[in-house]
């Protein structure tokens, strides 16, 4: 953004479709793009040389949050704020707030309306759906594991009574395939084995999927990294958030070898801490972020809304049950999973609270 305002004279947020405001070191604001005026329903002339408080009601907490931008020389953004308009109407918006420096101008303020039902209402319907979605597919594997030793064990039998060798070959078949089913129910009844809860980091969390993502795949996957090396350590089961993030990592990357496979492929993990965040029906004072965002086709309009869902995979080998895990295991730590895609681009975003809920800190006392 700041290169934008010093070239073209804050030209250059005219156009954009977030709300702007740009304000001196006084609090006082300086510029408001169109986007803003329609937001809060005020117009530029009404704005400017006003203090940014007629927008934050507390202005000691919008105080805080600026001086830890400019301590730590990067955005500080809020989940979730609500403002109210001049016509009185309460709008919930996620705000950010990041330092500049050019000639009168201190800092700026992006704004984005977040429609808070709609989020709300599709959290509560993944939440739903991934409850039935385990009960359906836990009695499914109980059900199949029986009769699958049945039938390997009987095919170990005939084997034996067998002298020709051809004959056995169609054994050995049915042998191989019941212990890759075997492998498959194992991993349907992973998530329902209990979580060991301890002091976790999460970037040793993300070390390890690194390491095991760059020996698995080609040189010519880029594994890029962003840490906030201030997050601090919360509870959790460090080896279901490595396979969690492992296979969300590993399913960008297979995509990613799907589209361009002699191309540089480049896969980020960034983690950011987050305040005052909503979701699950409960405010969270601090999260940890994490994204994992890979350069590949992005996700199909059809499949984004159900990517979560186990069986249901973009890619003809897949089984459809990598990301079905990784939710699972993050909603074991009281977390969320979300994805969104354009093409060119996909971005996974991990939030796990750092006070978990009650049980999980009951666990590990």
């Amino acid at each position: 953004m700041m290169p934008v305002i010093m070239k073209n004279n804050l030209k250059g947020m005219e156009h954009l479709a977030t709300a702007v405001l740009v304000c001196d070191k006084n609090l006082n604001i300086k510029h408001m793009n169109p986007s803003a005026e329609i937001l809060f329903e005020l117009s530029h002339e009404k704005v400017v040389n006003k203090n940014i408080s007629i927008f934050f009601e507390d202005i000691e907490f919008f105080k805080e949050a600026l001086n830890q931008a400019k301590a730590k020389q990067s955005s500080y953004r809020e989940h979730e704020y609500f403002i109210k308009t001049k016509q009185n109407r309460t709008i919930c918006v996620s705000f950010t707030i990041s330092p500049i420096e050019y000639e009168e101008f201190d800092f700026f303020v992006e704004f984005i309306q977040m429609d808070q039902q709609l989020r709300v209402a599709r959290e509560e319907r993944m939440f739903i759906q991934q409850q039935a979605n385990s009960e359906l597919l836990r009695n499914l594997a109980h059900e199949i594991r029986n009769p699958l030793g049945g039938l390997r064990g009987a095919a170990q039998l005939l084997e034996k009574e067998l002298n020709e060798k051809t004959l056995k070959e169609y054994t050995q078949i049915i042998i191989n395939e019941a212990d890759r089913l075997q492998n498959l129910m194992n991993k349907l009844l992973t998530p329902h084995q209990l979580p060991v809860y301890k002091k976790t980091n999460i970037h040793e969390v993300l070390e390890r999927v690194r390491s095991l993502i760059l020996s698995e795949f080609p040189e010519n996957l880029k594994l890029s990294r962003d840490y906030d090396i201030s997050l601090p350590e919360f509870i959790g089961d460090r080896e279901k958030l490595i396979q969690a993030v492992l296979n969300v990592a590993r399913n960008g990357v297979q995509a990613m070898l799907q589209e361009h496979p002699k191309n540089e492929m480049v896969l980020n993990f960034i983690t950011r801490a987050e305040s005052q965040i909503v979701f699950h029906k409960k405010k969270h004072t601090t999260a940890i972020r994490i994204d994992i965002i890979d350069n590949g086709p992005g996700i199909d309009s059809k499949l984004i809304d159900k990517i979560f869902y186990p069986l249901v995979s973009g890619k003809e080998s897949g089984s459809g049950l990598g990301l079905s895990l990784a939710q699972n295991f993050i909603t074991q730590h009281s977390g969320m999973i979300d994805c969104s895609g354009v093409p060119g681009q996909t971005k996974f975003s991990i939030i796990l609270p750092i006070e978990n809920n009650l049980k999980i800190n009951e666990a590990v006392k």
